[in-house]
């Protein structure tokens, strides 16, 4: 679910199966990526995965750095991430927008060979567009709490220049 010059583009590692059976980015129900999208500010309400499209009234967009569907990301190869990260580059060289936003800081050093990533800004731009690795929203990631990784997210949006939304 993408289009041209969206202000953050968030991308995840890759569909887990219920994402593939549902077609709908992040539909594990212990996946914190709409609650945490909603705390930062990013929307006005928590959406569910089945509302993805709605994130384009808010000049945002979802995609994955590698299509192939698991049931975990370590089940991913070196390769399929690299081959993801030159696909993801392509296509943000197309679409432009403001902000790449990986969701998976673990991703992003595979994807982009970038082995000392941290969470935050990266110098790292394609094009125009800036990066920001954010932590995974997976359920499994339990470093990181819900109400850290929604701050996280909203230095993202403050960076992006996105207003934030207010309860509906």
């Amino acid at each position: 679910m993408v289009a041209d010059g969206l202000s953050v583009l968030f991308c995840g590692i890759n569909p887990g199966l219920m994402t593939a059976a549902s077609g709908h980015h992040f539909a594990r129900p212990g996946n914190r990526f709409w609650p945490v999208l909603h705390l930062s500010g990013f929307t006005s309400r928590q959406l569910r995965p089945d509302e993805q499209d709605e994130l384009l009234a808010y000049g945002l967009g979802i995609t994955n750095v590698v299509a192939r569907p698991s049931a975990r990301a370590d089940e991913l190869t070196r390769e399929e991430y690299l081959e993801g990260g030159r696909l993801l580059t392509a296509r943000v060289e197309r679409l432009a927008p403001r902000w790449l936003a990986i969701a998976g800081v673990t991703a992003y050093r595979a994807a982009f060979d970038e082995p000392k990533a941290v969470i935050g800004p990266q110098e790292r731009t394609i094009g125009t567009t800036r990066i920001w690795a954010l932590p995974s929203p997976s359920g499994l990631n339990a470093h990181w709490s819900t109400a850290a990784m929604a701050e996280e997210f909203a230095r993202l949006r403050e960076a992006a220049g996105v207003e934030r939304r207010a309860e509906a």
